[in-house]
């Protein structure tokens, strides 16, 4: 049956059943014709539903409100439902995602707009089409020149640690050695290493609540034997309550060290960097440091090597003659 209109207080609310779905709502105007015009408009969209199916009436709004009850509100999503609002997620299409990024961060960086404007329109979006609520939605991403970040080496590593508290010195051989995110070794508890079996497990924040077990190199057990204070099991082994507490101590360690001043994230670029350079593979890599694809740490961490005669070693040549001047190795060869 047709939506009623019944008054309360200033506010005309709607009541009804349309395509056997019980309403009940305000107009949010106190206007007799304007709330005339909106129930209308909301039984027309119910209908219309019916007859189409869910996707020709479903507007961000909505599709946010179902994100929302199961994922939460991650950052950024407030941004994009103001924008959006009411929009018809059929109209939201790649190129209006797009514009709209322009729109809401004129000044920003491609980086930034991918970050805070398509990828939460196409999480909301995409979680409602798993629902079967919408078509999914894919949104070509600005290009980004990612910078060349120089990663941490072992020889850093250890000038860093000769340089700072053993705590700080330990969070940084235990990023090294492990590939371990900042927050993810912060969160290490005293229970989660095992220093005889020279293991540690890591929860992968993340990644979703997973778990991994990384192995404790002899260097890494040494740095955690020596980390002074109470080892209660829940206590942290790095006391440092988040990133934000370590910045100073860290800049600090790496001027004093006379080391290059490289950001706490080297220490798992370098991780990554230098199991590459040795030879171990992506996927070995990515299983190691808690990746989800062996294509992202190839893509991201996968530099060359300063050694411009490896192909020496297709002929079984060692790359000791990378020292060789070209003097030597024309003596060497006659």
């Amino acid at each position: 049956m047709p939506l009623k209109l019944k008054k309360r207080g200033e506010i005309w609310q709607y009541t009804g059943t349309v395509a056997g779905i019980r309403l009940r709502g305000s107009t949010k105007t106190s206007q007799r014709s304007e709330a005339e015009k909106e129930a209308n408009r909301i039984e027309r969209s119910y209908l219309e539903r019916d007859r189409y199916g869910p996707g020709e009436t479903l507007t961000f709004a909505q599709a946010a409100y179902e994100y929302r009850k199961v994922r939460g509100a991650p950052r950024h999503l407030e941004r994009v439902e103001d924008y959006w609002r009411d929009t018809l997620v059929k109209n939201i299409t790649n190129g209006a995602v797009k514009r709209a990024a322009f729109e809401i961060m004129p000044a920003s960086k491609p980086a930034s707009r991918n970050r805070a404007v398509l990828a939460p329109t196409m999480a909301v979006i995409n979680f409602a089409a798993s629902m079967d609520l919408c078509p999914r939605l894919k949104v070509d991403r600005f290009a980004v020149v990612k910078p060349r970040r120089e990663p941490a080496t072992w020889e850093w590593v250890k000038a860093f640690m000769a340089h700072s508290s053993p705590h700080l010195g330990g969070l940084a051989c235990f990023m090294f050695l492990t590939g371990a995110r900042v927050g993810e070794a912060l969160e290490v508890r005293w229970k989660d290493v095992d220093l005889k079996a020279a293991t540690a497990v890591i929860k992968m924040g993340k990644i979703g609540g997973e778990e991994r077990i990384a192995h404790l190199p002899a260097a890494l057990v040494v740095a955690i034997a020596n980390i002074p204070g109470e080892r209660k099991p829940g206590g942290k082994v790095f006391f440092y309550a988040n990133s934000k507490t370590m910045q100073q101590p860290w800049a600090t360690a790496t001027k004093r060290a006379g080391i290059a001043p490289l950001g706490r994230h080297a220490c798992r670029h370098g991780f990554a960097t230098g199991l590459l350079h040795a030879g171990v593979d992506p996927v070995t890599v990515a299983e190691r440091g808690g990746w989800k694809t062996p294509a992202l740490v190839f893509s991201t961490y996968g530099h060359p090597q300063a050694n411009k005669k490896v192909a020496d070693l297709l002929t079984g040549i060692p790359q000791a003659h990378e020292e060789l001047d070209d003097t030597q190795v024309s003596d060497k060869i006659a």
